[in-house]
């Protein structure tokens, strides 16, 4: 055998091994692929509500990372360690945790729920952890000491609650009128001010807040329509997630961790969350000023995109509604009729809470706000592009074409140009119109400038000073922006 021969024979015999080396590997590396992905943790989805405390307490950055996050989520901290499982948070209203419960959005919902008739009908329910009942409370320098004189009066609940449940059974033998909100700040504050007369809510979510500063007093001499709190799952769903859930609670219970946990809470003061100097409008801005300026490049970054996809929406439908093609014009005209038709708050809700049950699909809560932004603001967009296009004379269109050009090249090469130009003014201002109403997204839990006011307030209850702060901040960027569509009129009309 020649030294060729040896030297392909080595070269075989070396790619051979390096080939087994390389299988070897790939199953190691598999098997400890397969065991980290069997041993892995399962991350689940819980949903919870905004503004809840003591149960659930936002930090000033709107997240649950800091020392007092409520009762709840102290609960859920220790229950998934000890479990064996992540979580990740979809905060919002608490009629929107029921309806993304119902739809699959989320895994369960640990939000003060109360296990009512009703409900067991719907969904699935852990081993309570807490006996809730409901008080009414008054303004502090209100005479107001039992029901009997809420006789013609307006009170206030939030909406889903047992409050409302008991503020709606009562309502015809005492004679008052109801007000629902979307959280418990606001009708707190709606008493404080004297629109309201009373308010209904959770007895330890009253107690909270009124040892936090809210000057409100409970008239309710013992609590009524008790009903046991639990964590609630879609009916027979999650049951892998309701069993760890059920183990948790019971080893909190006999550990004694949730009596030290509710304790903390509801007995102590160690949970006061800002001082009196803090609550100062000054205090206010410099303790959250890291929280509003988050707020507020949320809101420019969305107006932004927002009116970025609504002009590419826009411009389509608006060169649809002026097309030679009476389908293409129907088209237009209906998709410009619908968008502009639906109020904002409930496309809102049907992108983020209801399409995901037909598709099959959740969307994720940003890119369900943008998605709401380019529908609704591109319809308006259309509306504008479609006149400003129909605004040029008709002769341009007729030298346009007696030149030869097609349809298409005679839109973009000499009538775009000029209706672009007369819809500035109209673009601009609808942009600001957009900034604006980024803030409805709030409503779904994303985090702008508003919904990180209503954060702010549902922790030190501040809601005159707060949303003087917000509203300020608003005044500034719509001023700015304004200065800037003047200034670009201008620049046109010379």
């Amino acid at each position: 055998m020649n030294k060729g021969d040896l030297y392909m024979q080595a070269r075989v015999k070396g790619r051979w091994f390096v080939a087994m080396a390389a299988c070897l590997a790939a199953f190691i590396l598999g098997i400890q692929f397969q065991t980290i992905r069997v041993h892995a943790e399962p991350t689940y989805t819980i949903g919870t509500n905004t503004t809840f405390a003591p149960f659930s307490i936002q930090d000033k950055n709107g997240k649950y990372s800091g020392k007092n996050p409520g009762i709840e989520i102290e609960m859920l901290r220790k229950i998934a360690k000890h479990e064996h499982f992540k979580y990740r948070f979809k905060i919002m209203s608490f009629n929107g945790d029921l309806q993304a419960l119902s739809n699959g959005q989320v895994d369960a919902v640990m939000a003060g729920m109360s296990v009512t008739k009703e409900r067991e009908q719907k969904f699935d329910f852990s081993t309570p952890y807490y006996n809730d009942g409901v008080v009414v409370a008054v303004s502090n320098k209100e005479h107001i000491t039992s029901l009997k004189q809420l006789k013609g009066k307006q009170v206030d609940a939030k909406s889903g609650t047992s409050g409302a449940i008991m503020a709606q059974k009562y309502k015809k033998k005492y004679g008052y009128h109801i007000k629902y909100f979307q959280d418990s700040n606001t009708p707190y504050n709606d008493v404080k001010v004297g629109h309201a007369a009373a308010v209904f809510d959770d007895e330890p979510v009253l107690k909270y807040s009124i040892k936090n500063g809210v000057p409100l007093k409970i008239i309710s001499k013992h609590a009524e329509y008790t009903t046991p709190i639990a964590v609630g799952f879609k009916k027979g769903k999650n049951q892998e997630l309701q069993r760890k859930m059920n183990d948790g609670i019971r080893w909190l219970k006999k550990s004694g961790e949730m009596k030290k946990i509710q304790d903390k809470y509801l007995k102590s003061n160690a949970t006061h969350i800002d001082t009196a100097k803090q609550r100062t409008i000054p205090g206010l801005i410099k303790n959250n000023s890291s929280a509003l300026l988050r707020g507020l490049w949320a809101t420019v970054w969305l107006a932004i995109v927002g009116i970025i996809l609504a002009l590419i929406f826009g411009t389509i439908l608006g060169v649809l509604g002026i097309a030679d093609n009476k389908i293409l014009n129907g088209i237009s005209a209906t998709i410009i009729y619908i968008f502009r038709g639906l109020p904002m708050m409930v496309l809102a809700f049907f992108i983020y809470i209801g399409l995901p049950a037909v598709i099959g699909h959740k969307i994720p809560l940003n890119q369900a706000g943008l998605l709401t932004l380019m529908l609704d603001e591109g319809a308006y967009v259309g509306a504008i592009v479609k006149g400003g296009f129909d605004s040029v004379d008709k002769g341009q269109w007729e030298a346009a074409r007696s030149l030869g050009m097609p349809y298409y090249k005679a839109l973009w090469k000499v009538v775009a140009p000029q209706g672009f130009k007369l819809m500035i003014p109209s673009l601009v201002n609808q942009f600001i119109i957009t900034l604006k109403d980024t803030s409805i997204l709030s409503a779904i839990g994303v985090m702008e400038l508003t919904e990180t006011g209503t954060v702010i307030i549902a922790r030190n209850m501040e809601g005159f000073k707060m949303w003087l702060i917000i509203g300020v901040m608003y005044i500034i960027i719509i001023t700015l922006l304004t200065w800037l569509s003047n200034y670009v009129q201008k620049k046109i009309a010379k």
